[in-house]
């Protein structure tokens, strides 16, 4: 740069507060004795005619920054060692680099632009950060773009740095200088840095001010945080620190957040995956994997799932396709399997409902399958046949007749390429070309498995296909016969298939079937024909042998009362074969010794021989007993007659005789109301008073009623009525 200029020069310089002439250069010259100053003035050296030369210092304070706004330019300050290398002795990160040596360029700058001013250092300071904000100042854009803004205090911090020889300390990397050191890092012992992982995890799309309102909600207006090693308060911090809190968070925390809001594309792009696990699996059919998905193209029937099955030693491939998602898809991708491959010794399956029905149980468990249940959400347990899942998708889907894409940004742009005019009124069938049936998608599945996919080599066969690995191998093969096959793939009754004969027979969905060889009270196993309603199949439901077929006559379109015909003689001769040995063993009881008598025989060779030893005895009385051995003991006093006493001691004699023995009593009356027990009484009253002697039954008789209520009552009427 330029700094001094003749009175010519510096006139044509054209700045503020300089005059436009020479001369008028010459007289301010002359005036403030510019000739007087001996580092800012000089004669000049060189040329003809003599004269002075002026440094640019010595011009008014405004044309001086006018010309320094002109000709300064923010540069890169290069360091050199002795022998005029670049030095690199800087240790810290790029940015931090970056950072210094924008400091140095710019405090430079501002050493060439105060050099020879004679403003305070102040006023320097203020006017060089104005010019260099307001772009006045020619600067590098790579250190405008590291330094975006300047000002007064910064500038003076970093010419102290550089004269104190700690130029190392202006490299500053804002990403890793606080990193982990932040209020909101800290605060709450790391609290509220964790509150805000998990809001972001759970919404991604809040913003910096959401998230400051629902902490201020969860820890109130202030956080704790340690200053000098003590606990203080501090306001919650304001948005726009939360913004680049939040905007340092998602990138160091890239990975974790990722698997906490999309555990799929953490699983497929992030997560760690083993190579080879499954190595040591070498033989056909020792390890199954199936699976199922959506296929990316619809059908004119709807959407269908395709359900895989991938041999791991061989990598062949079936497929299934299926409306809906069922236990029943699953059956029939088996079936395909082990027609065509044999029966596997393991299946690994995923955890939904289809693959751990229990109708999937009871086959693998019929057919000496080892299931095993892939964790929850966690597809890479059977990677390969996600694998070849996806290759279907995209190579083979990819073709099909009504291809929506394989997510929904495909299907976007499928939609996008169509245009308005032809998109305007159309439904989804006709925007995306559906024409294929479920049916032809079947076909189109099965012949590119066996012409393209089982004949194409192979990474993990070493290069070989599909077909030539099977093919090679010795191993034997379990095989099954269709038609058992198809027996253990009828679904079963109900949810268990278990139901209890009846005199009816076996009641499913409100129809009966008659079954001949199974009597009522037994439980059987019950599996339906898919071919024929009318038919059922009972097994054991014990040991699972078969029983005989059910019939159900009003599915089957037979006559009820031939169904019941056979029933019965079928059923009488299953009970004749069933009692005719308990029948001959009844016949010989009846004709022997009673029951009884066997019984009690058995019991008396049962009695212990054991002779019991006397006991020490004590007479135990009570009140109540002395007066109850008083009762039965000879009475003392009154005297009776004789006649009296005769009477009471055949009555005496009469009751404790044997029954056979006692004398047989006909009753006078074997029924009679009151009013003829009462006539009666009166009879028996007068002949006593005519001097007759009554007998003793008829004595004890009237004794015992005249004693009772009705007597009484009877007599009272009788004296009112003046009887």
């Amino acid at each position: 740069m330029k700094e001094w200029f003749t009175a010519r020069e510096a006139a044509e310089l054209d700045l503020p507060g300089l005059p436009e002439t020479e001369s008028g250069i010459l007289r301010a010259a002359e005036r403030e004795s510019w000739h007087e100053h001996p580092f800012l003035s000089r004669t000049r050296k060189g040329q003809r005619g003599g004269g002075r030369e002026y440094h640019f210092r010595l011009f008014p304070t405004e044309a001086q920054l006018e010309f320094t706004r002109r000709a300064l330019s923010v540069r890169r300050e290069v360091t050199r060692d002795a022998n005029g290398n670049t030095k690199l002795t800087f240790s810290g990160t790029e940015a931090a680099r970056v950072n210094r040596d924008a400091r140095l360029a710019i405090v430079q700058a501002f050493e060439s632009f105060s050099a020879g001013l004679t403003l305070g250092l102040s006023s320097r300071l203020q006017i060089f950060a104005d010019r260099y904000n307001t772009r006045s100042i020619e600067v590098e854009d790579w250190i405008r773009d590291t330094v975006p803004h300047l000002s007064k205090r910064s500038l003076q911090r970093w010419r102290s740095a550089k004269r104190a020889g700690k130029a190392d300390a202006l490299a500053v990397d804002r990403s890793t200088a606080r990193k982990g050191k932040g209020v909101l890092d800290t605060a709450n012992g790391g609290a509220v840095r964790a509150f805000i992982l998990a809001l972001v995890a759970h919404q991604p799309h809040l913003s910096a001010d959401h998230i400051r309102t629902l902490c201020r909600d969860e820890f109130g207006e202030t956080l704790q945080v340690e200053r000098q090693g003590r606990m203080a308060s501090v306001e919650t911090p304001p948005v726009r620190t939360f913004q680049h809190f939040l905007k340092r968070l998602r990138e160091t925390e890239k990975v974790a957040l990722t698997k906490l809001s999309n555990p799929d594309k953490y699983r497929s792009t992030m997560a760690p995956a083993g190579i080879g696990a499954l190595r040591h699996i070498r033989e056909p059919n020792a390890l199954w994997q199936i699976d199922a998905s959506p296929v990316d193209a619809l059908c004119t029937d709807g959407r269908h799932a395709i359900y895989a099955c991938i041999d791991i030693a061989t990598r062949r491939t079936l497929f299934y396709v299926s409306k809906t998602p069922r236990a029943s898809a699953v059956a029939m991708l088996l079936r395909r399997a082990i027609l065509a491959w044999g029966v596997p010794d393991t299946i690994k399956t995923d955890n939904g409902s289809d693959f751990v029905a229990n109708d999937t149980k009871r086959l693998f468990a019929a057919l000496d399958i080892e299931m095993d249940v892939s964790d929850a959400y966690s597809p890479q347990q059977k990677g390969h046949v996600e694998r070849v899942i996806k290759t279907f998708q995209h190579d083979c889907a990819t073709l099909l007749p009504g291809f929506v894409g394989h997510n929904v940004a495909d299907r976007k742009a499928i939609e996008d390429r169509k245009s308005f005019a032809d998109r305007l009124g159309a439904d989804t069938a006709d925007l995306f070309d559906v024409s294929m049936t479920g049916l032809e998608l079947q076909r189109f599945a099965d012949a590119w498995t066996e012409t393209r996919y089982n004949h194409r080599p192979h990474s993990a066969l070493k290069g070989k296909t599909p077909a030539q690995a099977a093919m090679a191998s010795d191993a034997e093969i379990r095989t099954v016969e269709a038609r058992a096959l198809d027996i253990l793939l009828m679904p079963v009754a109900g949810k268990d298939g278990l139901r209890t004969v009846t005199k009816q027979g076996i009641r499913i969905d409100h129809f009966q079937y008659v079954i001949n060889a199974a009597l009522p009270g037994t439980q059987v196993f019950v599996r339906m024909d898919p071919n024929d309603a009318g038919r059922v199949i009972a097994f054991d439901a014990g040991d699972g042998t078969f029983i005989d077929e059910a019939i159900c006559p009003e599915l089957a379109g037979i006559h009820p009362s031939t169904v019941l015909a056979a029933k019965r003689e079928a059923q009488s001769e299953t009970l004749d074969a069933a009692t005719r040995e308990a029948k001959r063993h009844i016949r010989e009881i009846t004709k022997g010794r009673p029951l009884i008598e066997r019984v009690l025989d058995v019991a008396a060779r049962d009695v212990p021989n054991v002779v019991s030893l006397p006991r020490r005895e004590s007479e135990h009385t009570t009140a109540d007993i002395r007066n109850a051995l008083d009762a039965v003991a000879e009475p003392a006093t009154p005297q009776k007659s004789t006649r009296e006493a005769k009477a009471m001691a055949e009555l005496r004699s009469d009751l404790t005789a044997p029954v056979s023995e006692r004398a047989k009593v006909t009753p006078i009356r074997s029924q009679e109301t009151p009013q003829l027990r009462f006539k009666r009484a009166l009879d028996l009253e007068a002949r006593l008073e005519a001097g007759e002697e009554l007998e003793t039954t008829e004595a004890m008789w009237l004794g015992g009623y005249q004693a009772g209520p009705e007597y009484r009552a009877l007599a009272l009427m009788s004296e009112d009525f003046g009887g």
